[in-house]
């Protein structure tokens, strides 16, 4: 079936059964998180939500069936490791690295880690290596990495990852979804020997407590709102829209050939011509900041 731009995340997923499938949606009790989280719980999988703030989240998602919370936070390793710990399902079919900050002050988490750069991307490689026996156990596991819209000038600072001789708060923001696309781009080559297959997401434009570090004054003048606060018409999609990509690239048979796609409106892209060998120095890098790497060493 084709999707579109306007098609919600229940739209890719009906007559889909996920039925003793098991689930893993970082962020998913607020925002896009919540829809994938509601849209994969009503077409029958168990999604199991690690959350920094567990009660907030178990309130979020009251009502929604097989939805189960633990506690994680993405900017702390040992979270992250006790979680895996803890985590006792015999394997996971899907892992959807949705959980993301925007564009927040200059904030070193963990090691000394840029925040961005922490939870958007280097939490969600240690989950994800942490994880590695769960997802290959499935069989058929598919992780799938929530970027943003690519923009050819976005890049890593490979030597200043964590932007100490100076901060952009945006431009920290842009490594860190390029990161998101680089990193399933790598687990893609790395993992589909062992039936795991990776893929990145553009959600589209929406409105969520993502842009809870921007002042309204910004928001205004990048056009995204009015003075009163109210959306622009036209620009920003719903979360069930937003979520409706990820849910396909978790799901769908036509991304067979596709592996380690950025994805875009439910369809696989072509990708960057470095994305390659940027993507293996990224792993490479992730590696040697978390001392993790599980998958890499096979």
């Amino acid at each position: 079936m084709t999707h579109t731009m306007l098609s919600t995340a229940a739209d890719v997923l009906a007559g889909i059964d996920l039925a003793g499938r098991t689930a893993v949606v970082t962020g998913g009790y607020s925002g896009v998180g919540l829809a994938t989280t509601r849209a994969l719980s009503d077409a029958g999988a168990r999604v199991v939500v690690p959350a920094r703030r567990p009660d907030a989240a178990r309130s979020a998602l009251a009502g929604i069936a097989r939805a189960e919370v633990d506690e994680m936070d993405l900017g702390d390793l040992d979270s992250i490791r006790a979680f895996a710990e803890r985590f006792r399902h015999p394997s996971l079919d899907i892992l959807i690295a949705n959980a993301g900050i925007m564009a927040c002050p200059y904030t070193l988490v963990g090691p000394g880690w840029e925040a961005q750069f922490a939870v958007n991307h280097l939490g969600h490689y240690a989950l994800t290596n942490l994880l590695w026996p769960a997802l290959t156990a499935a069989g058929t596991a598919r992780v799938v990495a929530v970027a943003s819209g690519r923009n050819p000038d976005w890049s890593i600072r490979w030597a200043d990852v964590h932007f100490t001789k100076g901060y952009d708060k945006w431009a920290a923001y842009a490594q860190s979804k390029l990161a998101n696309i680089l990193f399933a781009r790598h687990l893609d080559v790395l993992g589909r020997a062992h039936g795991v297959r990776a893929y990145s997401v553009n959600p589209g434009w929406i409105r969520t407590p993502l842009q809870r570090h921007l002042t309204v004054e910004e928001m205004v003048a990048a056009g995204w709102i009015d003075a009163a606060g109210v959306s622009v018409p036209g620009l920003f999609r719903t979360a069930e829209q937003g979520a409706a990509t990820a849910v396909w690239a978790a799901t769908s048979a036509d991304l067979d050939g596709h592996g380690g796609a950025y994805c875009v409106d439910c369809r696989p892209t072509a990708g960057n011509p470095s994305d390659g060998s940027d993507a293996a120095r990224l792993w490479s890098l992730s590696a040697d900041l978390t001392g993790i790497d599980r998958i890499g060493r096979g």
